[in-house]
């Protein structure tokens, strides 16, 4: 059985595969995120409730699914 977070991450995994499928199918365009911006949201998103400057309703394991391919890879324009 899957936890919650694995759960979460994999739609969010999911969630971004069809995003970046769709946009790539219709308009020819990719989405993608800084690597320092995705990392501060990451590090939001695992914050204990306390410690959080501003509110992040987004779960960790959802907010990981959604950017790890822009943590993971370097994307260098031309």
């Amino acid at each position: 059985m899957f936890t919650t977070f694995t759960a979460l991450a994999l739609a969010g995994g999911g969630l971004r595969l069809v995003l970046q499928w769709q946009l790539k199918r219709r308009w020819q365009i990719a989405l993608s995120v800084p690597q320092a911006l995705a990392g501060a949201l990451v590090v939001l998103a695992g914050l204990p409730e306390f410690l959080k400057p501003i509110p992040f309703p987004i779960p960790l394991g959802l907010t990981l699914g959604l950017l790890l391919p822009d943590l993971v890879l370097t994307r260098r324009g031309l």
